[in-house]
């Protein structure tokens, strides 16, 4: 894979889904190619102001022996720490893309030592998810921030920030999770330098990358015939009264939250456009307190200011929501839609355990026919059917290993979930119970004055 931070002016053929535009924006972002920048660059970079409000809500998920500073770890105990950071613009136009330096601390063998420091972009995370959510049916495999392309091309310092987060908590639940965290592509992900990224990633997604995929398409082939032969017209179904109430649940719950993000993403716009206001507002009084002079331009100066003063406390308290709590409400919904990945894989092994039993009887019947009638194609159709059977009880054992996983990532999901969401809205009643009181502070404080100067 090209186009990676390993010298001044490094570019190479972009994922479509990263390319971004050029614009002022992202000038922040511009990968510095100075022998200071590259010095700099050796140290995780400060975070942002932006970026630390949710860093502080967030870093309460992860498990204490993540971290390599944590009492646990300094007793020895296994920890796995990753950290995404220094997002830098790579290219230029809409060849350009942004790298991130992923950070793992470790004192787990199977690593190669205590710390690693490589180079990825999007896709390379894009790349780890869709080799674990091939490899582990069964599994909410966390999900990734969505390909936008609005946003892919807004390119701004907010976007930046906001899918930095994503991603390292995109990899830090792959970490904390009990079975995705031994994957052997995780640590190809976390230690691999460039030339066995790419070696990694050309295997796996080359032209002749998949043949499970032909294998899909044959057996796709072969269960049409089926239904055609069992006079089946469409797939039949799972359909218990608990796997019912749960994918009710599941949808609502999607429809909720995608409803809920999408208010709060209202609130973030509406306390923007009311700090943009009373920062104009301010202005304004100022000058029409300049116009009057003597006492009302004292007053009106005050007010102005307040004014002004609220403006910056309303735009925090937006970046405040934004991150704090419409983010994790966004980050919830795209959750729901791993989860509904995941029930489909379950369709589909159920599904073919199905078709698999189904045919099996059928054959099972002919074989029998086959015995007295035909004895002489008796053994060959035989040998066929155990060959059947034996598929039908693998296809049953999946089915059976993915809804005792489903079970089981439910629950985390539920817990997660529980403790996600309701620190949250903690924040937002928070954030809301300041701002409300800097708003009546602020004015109370010029009461007195505007009262003085209306009775004068």
């Amino acid at each position: 894979m090209t186009g990676r931070r390993t010298g001044c002016g490094g570019s190479g053929e972009p994922d479509p889904a990263e390319k971004m535009s050029s614009s002022s924006s992202s000038k922040a972002v511009e990968a510095d190619c100075s022998p200071v920048a590259a010095e700099a660059r050796k140290e995780p970079r400060k975070r942002s102001e932006l970026g630390e409000l949710l860093w502080r809500a967030r870093s309460m998920e992860r498990s204490p022996s993540q971290s390599p500073r944590s009492p646990a770890a300094a007793a020895g105990a296994p920890f796995l720490s990753i950290s995404v950071t220094d997002p830098v613009k790579m290219g230029t136009g809409v060849q350009a893309y942004i790298s991130y330096r992923v950070i793992t601390k470790t004192n787990l063998p199977e690593f190669e030592g205590p710390e690693k420091i490589v180079i990825r972009r999007y896709s390379d995370f894009e790349w780890l998810h869709d080799r674990l959510a091939e490899r582990y049916k069964g599994i909410f495999i966390p999900p990734l921030p969505e390909k936008n392309a609005v946003e892919k091309f807004r390119f701004s310092k907010e976007f930046i920030e906001l899918r930095r987060q994503a991603l390292d908590l995109f990899i830090n639940r792959i970490a904390s999770h009990p079975e995705l965290k031994q994957s052997e592509v995780l640590r190809v992900f976390l230690q691999a330098d460039e030339e066995k990224m790419d070696r990694a990633r050309s295997y796996e997604t080359g032209i002749f990358k998949k043949p499970a995929d032909f294998l899909q398409m044959f057996k796709d082939v072969q269960s049409k015939v089926s239904d055609v032969v069992l006079g089946k017209e469409k797939p039949v179904e799972e359909s218990t009264p608990e796997y019912e109430k749960l994918k009710n649940y599941i949808f609502e719950l999607e429809s909720h939250l995608a409803e809920a993000q999408k208010q709060a993403y209202r609130l973030v716009k509406r306390h923007r456009e009311l700090g943009l206001s009373l920062a104009e507002f301010g202005k304004a009084i100022k000058l029409l307190g300049a116009c009057e002079g003597g006492v009302m331009e004292k007053v009106f100066s005050e007010v102005g200011s307040k004014s002004e003063m609220l403006s910056i406390k309303l735009q925090r308290e937006a970046d405040n929501l934004l991150f704090n709590f419409e983010e994790p409400l966004k980050d919830y919904v795209r959750a729901v839609q791993s989860i509904k990945a995941t029930m489909m894989d379950r369709a589909n092994a159920f599904r073919q355990h199905f078709d698999l039993d189904q045919e099996r009887k059928y054959k099972e019947l002919n074989l029998e026919k086959l015995k007295f009638m035909n004895p002489e194609k008796y053994a060959e159709a035989e040998s066929e059917f155990r060959e059947l059977k034996a598929d039908s009880e693998e296809a049953t054992k999946k089915f059976e290993h993915i809804v005792r996983l489903m079970n089981e990532e439910l629950a985390r999901f539920q817990e997660q979930k529980t403790a996600d969401i309701g620190l949250a809205f903690h924040e937002f009643a928070k954030g809301q119970a300041k701002l409300a009181k800097d708003i009546a502070d602020a004015w109370r404080s010029v009461l007195p004055k505007l009262e003085a100067c209306s009775s004068s």
